[in-house]
């Protein structure tokens, strides 16, 4: 698995070590510096994976995550020296799939590149189609579909949206869907999965404060009901 990926860091001895890291692993990487000149290469060719640290100059990475996400689902990982709860979950209210907080093990960072990248560049292959409450999910094709209108989903919301489309009605913890979107087990980081299925919601339903179709089950989790709106 070859990626393009892009590498937004201002601190030059990090931006090296990832690119050191993923060239190592088989990637072709390109770091820039700065936010602007982030969104520029992101829109000359489209990168598999962006790794976006969030303050950067001239533009900063929520920023640049706003503007990537105008232009599709290019799947971003976040790296952030902010440890505080509400900057993480507003990076992932604005499309980042994942984010660490620095400093941050160079083996785990690979992991979790590794995590996204087998989602996003999963080969097409014969799974069916599935369909629950109006919601359509083509795994070959990585779309999603409500009521046939067609739903951009980051890879993480469309992870959540796989999982509970194969089986409707089935009660899907935060914990359970923290494994399908990171792959790591770290109940610390569960609001995480408030944030994606607020935005599913806003993707999906008539009226998002009044969820008819991806409802909560107090105390346990989430489940996508079967039956059509």
């Amino acid at each position: 698995m070859c990626a393009h990926i892009l590498i937004a860091e201002d601190d030059e001895m990090q931006a090296e070590l990832i690119r050191r890291l993923l060239l190592q692993d088989g990637h072709n990487p390109v770091v820039v510096t700065d936010g602007r000149a982030a969104i520029d290469a992101a829109e000359s060719r489209r990168p598999d994976l962006v790794v976006l640290d969030l303050m950067l100059p001239k533009i900063d990475g929520l920023g640049v995550c706003r503007v990537l996400r105008r232009h599709g689902d290019i799947p971003v990982l976040m790296l952030t020296a902010r440890s505080t709860e509400d900057d993480v979950l507003l990076g992932l209210e604005l499309g980042a799939d994942d984010y660490m907080t620095k400093p941050y093990s160079p083996r785990e960072l690979l992991a979790r590149i590794r995590t996204v990248l087998r989602r996003t560049l999963r080969p097409a292959d014969d799974s069916p189609v599935l369909r629950a409450g109006g919601i359509t999910v083509d795994p070959a094709r990585h779309e999603v579909a409500c009521d046939g209108i067609p739903v951009p989903c980051t890879p993480g919301e469309f992870a959540i949206l796989h999982a509970m489309t194969a089986a409707p009605d089935r009660v899907f913890s935060r914990r359970q869907l923290l494994q399908l979107t990171r792959g790591h087990d770290r109940a610390s980081t569960e609001r995480a999965i408030d944030v994606h299925i607020m935005n599913l919601r806003k993707k999906i339903e008539p009226d998002p404060r009044r969820p008819v179709r991806l409802l909560t089950v107090f105390g346990v989790g989430y489940k996508l009901t079967g039956l059509p709106t």
